[in-house]
């Protein structure tokens, strides 16, 4: 398909949360509410441990190991990327940042859903809760050290899980601007501060 051709869409099914659309002879699925969009938290405790979430998706019939993430907009047309992306990690994690940072913005799977996603770095984290997720989630929060994570996610590949492949993207961001360009790192721990 041409992207100057001109299609009509036509709704083949619409549900709660999800619409099923053609458009000449592609079908795609896209969100029926909110902005179509997504937010990956890249996160980092005090400690230097990475926060990952565990959780049981339906489609794939697995447990997934996946960076907390969420919808912008599901509940509120107002809805941003950062205010979506502080919720979300709180909901999921128990973590409140004091600063989040858009750093990327993609498709997801471009051939079969409109819906974008946008990588977000939390910094300044503190805990405020134990997360979980709300309604019915039941996500498990694993801390693990930052040295450790590449090492730790094979191991849960190798036992069965479902490993997002966007984490290796948000491990890549943890020391690296999307550029490439080495991350000017704030200090980690409190005490990191006086340091020389």
């Amino acid at each position: 398909m041409n992207d100057d051709t001109v299609h009509t869409r036509e709704i083949l099914h619409e549900g709660r949360w999800l619409r099923l659309v053609q458009c000449g002879r592609w079908e795609y699925a896209e969100r029926v509410h909110g902005h179509g969009m997504a937010v990956i938290i890249i996160a980092v405790t005090p400690d230097d441990d990475v926060l990952f979430v565990e959780q049981f998706r339906v489609p794939l019939g697995k447990r997934t190991i996946e960076m907390p993430a969420g919808l912008v907009g599901d509940e509120r047309d107002d809805d941003t990327l950062a205010e979506a992306a502080r919720r979300e990690l709180v909901e999921e994690t128990g973590w409140m940042p004091d600063n989040v940072e858009v750093l990327l913005i993609g498709p997801t799977s471009s051939g079969m859903s409109s819906e974008r996603i946008a990588f977000v770095r939390a910094t300044g984290l503190r805990q405020v809760g134990d997360g979980g997720g709300v309604d019915d989630e039941s996500i498990v929060v694993h801390r693990v050290p930052r040295a450790q994570a590449p090492a730790w996610l094979m191991r849960k590949h190798a036992e069965g899980f479902e490993v997002d492949l966007k984490l290796w993207g948000g491990l890549w961001m943890l020391e690296r601007e999307p550029d490439g360009a080495p991350l000017r790192r704030a200090p980690s721990r409190p005490d990191d501060a006086s340091a020389p």
